[in-house]
């Protein structure tokens, strides 16, 4: 059941909060509607979905991990199902990093822990909210982008390789346009990273941590290509720097 709508203003940024402790929920719900968001916030999965799948307003969602009924992974798994591209984070106390690849992969943005102070989460999901406004596919004059094998329709951001459809999320999208655009060129992993959160953003362990971000979205990728094509060996990855696609001989 969805407990409290906060934020008058029609204008702001609305933000869906999913958490089923409800001292955690009213405490991080209100510093963010102090923050200027308009949020709606949910004690169960299946509430925050009806809302979001019956016409909802979200800009961004915050879940949980750890719900009866429904967790935060399914919740999210859905989401992408029904192809909203919101932005999700996942707020919660487990840190193990098999937690945070398993978040990444289902289609997350970012994973943050519960222990973090509200100024570290607020500065997070200004970076995002930003980032998304200014990563969108740019405007073209024409709609698609042919590289050997590859066609990205951007518009519709789409992708196929030797005709076979394969299904990206629009984070991955993007990745793929910005290697396949800079083919034959090695690409840091800072600069994927940079993409995928917005420039100056940082997670992970030490100030290396942002690689096991960018390497979980890249073999993401590499699988979805070879589910298309079991021989696809495009990207190449460059130890201790980054990755490339690779440039037709």
């Amino acid at each position: 059941m969805m407990l409290e709508h906060r934020g008058g203003n029609p204008m702001a940024t609305a933000v869906i909060l999913v958490d089923d402790d409800d001292l955690f929920r009213e405490s991080l719900g209100r510093n963010l509607s102090d923050a200027g968001y308009a949020v709606s916030d949910f004690a169960r999965g299946a509430s925050a979905l009806d809302h979001l799948l019956g016409g909802g307003q979200a800009n961004l969602v915050i879940l949980d991990w750890k719900m009866p009924e429904m967790n935060g992974i399914e919740v999210l798994k859905r989401i992408r199902a029904a192809s909203l591209e919101v932005p999700a984070i996942f707020l919660t106390a487990l840190t193990d990093q098999i937690y945070e690849e398993a978040a990444l992969a289902t289609g997350a943005i970012d994973f943050v822990e519960k222990s973090r102070s509200f100024s570290i989460l607020e500065k997070r999901i200004g970076l995002i909210l930003d980032g998304a406004k200014a990563r969108g596919v740019p405007a073209n004059d024409t709609d698609t982008m042919v590289l050997g094998e590859l066609v990205l329709k951007l518009k519709t951001s789409r992708a196929t390789w030797r005709e076979r459809s394969v299904e990206l999320t629009l984070t991955e999208f993007k990745i793929v346009h910005m290697l396949a655009t800079k083919a034959g060129e090695d690409v840091a992993y800072r600069q994927i990273y940079d993409l995928v959160h917005g420039s100056g953003f940082l997670a992970g362990a030490g100030p290396e941590g942002f690689r096991a971000n960018v390497r979980t979205f890249v073999k993401r990728i590499r699988q979805k290509f070879r589910d298309a094509d079991s021989d696809f060996d495009q990207i190449g990855n460059y130890a201790g720097f980054g990755y490339r696609w690779k440039a037709d001989d």
